[in-house]
């Protein structure tokens, strides 16, 4: 079932810069804006993941040491 909804003209605009070709509906727009916004949360968390278990483990760096490295002291 196909539904109408509305958006501002900025909006209406920005959706049709992201069309990869003309007659691509906005619905599939949409669709990949959804998928790609999934795909980063899911490699977002998996970086979260990783970042706390090298912190657990002692693999890191804090903010004196990051500045002794690069001579910002």
């Amino acid at each position: 079932m196909a539904t109408t909804i509305q958006v501002d003209v900025s909006l209406l605009n920005e959706l049709k810069c992201m069309k990869l070709f003309e007659r691509e509906s906005y619905a599939e727009v949409i669709r990949d804006l959804i998928e790609n916004s999934k795909e980063l949360n899911e490699q977002t968390q998996k970086e979260v993941e990783l970042s706390r278990a090298q912190i657990k483990e002692g693999k890191y760096y804090n903010l004196d040491e990051v500045k002794k490295q690069l001579n910002l002291q």
